[in-house]
Formats: C-alpha cells, structure tokens, sequence
C-alpha cells in the first residue's frame, strides 16, 4: 500500500503505538496503512456517506484488518466514543468544517492527546479554533502535490498551553530587514511557516496575492462606501502580504 505524500505526511505525525480516530476517512487508506505500518495499534474509520464507508469497508476487508480498524458511518465525531481514542485526523476539508465537527464533538476529544488537521482552505480558521480551545500548535507542514498546495497542522494537549501559545504567538520578527509579525498575522501565515519560509509557502502567498488583487479588480469603480471601505481592505492586505514576502529568504529549501 503506497500514500500520497499528502496522506504520508499526516502518517508521519502519529506517534507510534496510537489509537487513532480518522474523520472522512474516504477508503481508510490513513488508518489501514498507519495500522500495518505500527503506527496505530487501533483505528476508527469514520464516514458520514454510505458510498465512501462501502469503500473503507471493503478496503479495510482486502487487508485482514477487520479486528484493528473498525469501519465506521456517523458525522463527524459521532463516529467514535468519549475516551476511546488518543489522536484523530480530519483531513481535505475545508478549515470551517474541521472547526465545526471538533466543535460539536468537544465532548468525545477527552483523552485525546493530539489532532492532525489538514484543511484544504481556512487554515487560520483551524489556527484560532486551536488557540481559544487550548491546544498547542506544535508543528506545521507545507506541501505541494499535483498542483496543489496542502498545509498540514499538529497541536498537543499541554498543562502549560496557556504559556506555551503567548510564546507561540507573541509579536514575532522575521526576515531582513526584520518586519514584527502581529499574533494575527501569525495565525494567518502560521507561526512556524513564516519562520522557516519554504519555497511552497511562498508559492502559495504570492497565488494569494494573485487571487486578491484579481478580486479587487473586479471590485471596479463604485463610489459606494462598504465597495471602496472593502476595495481599501484588500489592498491593505495584499501590501502587508508583500511586505513580509519581500523581507523573508529566498533560498530555503522547501518543506516535506
């Protein structure tokens, strides 16, 4: 069985010996392979539609696995009971829906030590969720794969989260000539992408940038106040993205 990088990234964040819950879960090629490859002791293959849970079922039914990967169909984390599993993945979903099942599932994360998000959009949606839940962004990963560019987001279970996260996103300087980054743009870039500033995490700012500036073109010359009060955002935004891009090193290598 061989992942996408994408998924191979994500397996590479479950610490060994885990009990591991995936959310849209697809065929349950994630917690198949993170079972045979040790990485899972356990795992939950949780889906709300019944054509991909056939597929996970029959997937799962290939492999032997019957008796470590339990197939499951449910929404969100309905999938799975309280205490039953120490990590979960919620990955190719947008940022507010991830927000959104942890937020109606609050109560089935007791005992769970880590989550490993992969948002498709909204990342900073997830960012912010972590933080005012209590969660220690501990790791992030910027890849790009057929095209497209994914950013993979580890947080922990800390005593000393509330610590831990004023460090994280406390007024940051990057680059040269330094420009101090805000614990909102942190949140925005993520805290340990703008540090190590790969090629792919630029690639995917400056397409922001492209996106932005295309939007506030279409935007025209309406004199109306709310058009031109948004016209003035955007360019603010677009400005302060260049700003930080313009200040970071060009020739590190890229993120895996």
């Amino acid at each position: 069985m061989k992942l996408s990088v994408r998924l191979n990234t994500i397996c590479d964040r479950i610490p060994a010996g885990s009990r591991l819950a995936d959310i849209g879960s697809d065929h349950a090629l994630l917690p198949t392979y993170a079972v045979l490859e040790g990485k899972a002791d356990f795992a939950v293959a949780g889906e709300v539609n019944r054509g991909p849970f056939d597929a996970a079922s029959k997937q799962v039914a290939e492999t032997g696995l019957g008796q470590k990967v339990s197939v499951r169909l449910g929404d969100g984390l309905a999938a799975i009971e309280a205490g039953e599993v120490d990590v979960i993945t919620i990955a190719g979903m947008g940022g507010a829906l991830i927000v959104r099942i942890l937020t109606e599932g609050r109560e089935k994360l007791e005992g769970v030590r880590r989550l490993i998000l992969q948002p498709n959009v909204g990342e900073d949606i997830v960012r912010r969720w972590l933080l005012a839940e209590g969660w220690v962004l501990t790791g992030e990963t910027v890849l790009e794969e057929d095209g497209k560019i994914y950013e993979v987001l580890t947080a922990d279970r800390s005593e000393r989260a509330d610590k831990a996260n004023a460090e994280l996103y406390a007024d940051t300087p990057v680059g040269e000539p330094p420009v101090t980054l805000s614990r909102d743009q942190l949140l925005d870039f993520g805290p340990f992408l703008v540090r190590e500033a790969s090629p792919v995490f630029r690639l995917k700012w400056e397409s922001e940038i492209a996106k932005l500036e295309r939007v506030a073109g279409s935007m025209g010359r309406s004199d109306s106040g709310d058009a031109v009060e948004k016209k003035a955002a955007l360019e603010r935004r677009i400005e302060w993205i260049k700003e930080v891009l313009a200040c970071l090193p060009k020739d590190k290598p890229s993120s895996n």
